[in-house]
C-alpha cells in the first residue's frame, strides 16, 4: 500500500495515510474525479483530491490536494492546502499552504505558514491559544 501511495504522490506525512486499513485514524478521501456538495462532518483526516462545495468541520486533519478544489467554510485542527481553497477556516492548530496551494478568504489560527510559490488572498487572524497558569 505504501508503494501505490508513493506512486499516486500521496504522501503519508503530508497526507496522514498512515490509517488505511485500521480502524482508528482512518483517513477518508474525496478521489480525483469526484464532486461532493452538501456538509461533512466527523473525524479526520481527511483528504480531498477531488472537488468538494459547502461547510466542512472536521477533528482533526483535512488536506486539500493538488488538483483538489474546495469551495466551502472549514473548521479543522489541521488544514493543509495543496489544491484550490475558497472559503473562510478556522484551525485549532494551523494552516499550512503549500507551494502548490491557493487561498481565498478568510483564516483563524494559531499559527500559519505559506510556502513560496503558495498564492494568499486573505483576511488572518494569528491566536494563540491561552497557557494555563502555573499553580502552586
Amino acid at each position: 500500500m505504501k508503494a501505490l501511495r508513493r506512486l499516486l504522490g500521496l504522501a503519508e506525512h503530508r497526507f496522514a495515510l498512515g490509517g488505511f486499513g485500521r480502524d482508528a485514524g482512518t483517513t477518508s478521501v474525496i478521489g480525483e474525479g469526484m464532486t461532493l456538495k452538501g456538509e461533512l462532518h466527523g473525524a479526520g483526516p481527511i483528504v480531498i483530491l477531488g472537488r468538494f462545495e459547502g461547510d466542512i468541520v472536521v477533528e482533526g486533519t483535512i488536506t486539500v490536494g493538488q488538483g483538489g478544489y474546495v469551495d466551502a467554510n472549514i473548521s479543522a485542527s489541521t488544514i493543509v492546502i495543496d489544491g484550490v481553497v475558497r472559503g473562510n477556516m478556522s484551525a485549532d492548530t494551523k494552516v499550512e499552504i503549500g507551494s502548490t496551494g491557493a487561498l481565498t478568504g478568510s483564516v483563524k489560527s494559531a499559527a500559519l505558514t505559506a510556502s513560496e510559490g503558495a498564492t494568499v488572498k486573505s483576511e488572518i487572524w494569528l491566536e494563540r491559544t491561552a497557557k494555563p497558569e502555573p499553580t502552586g
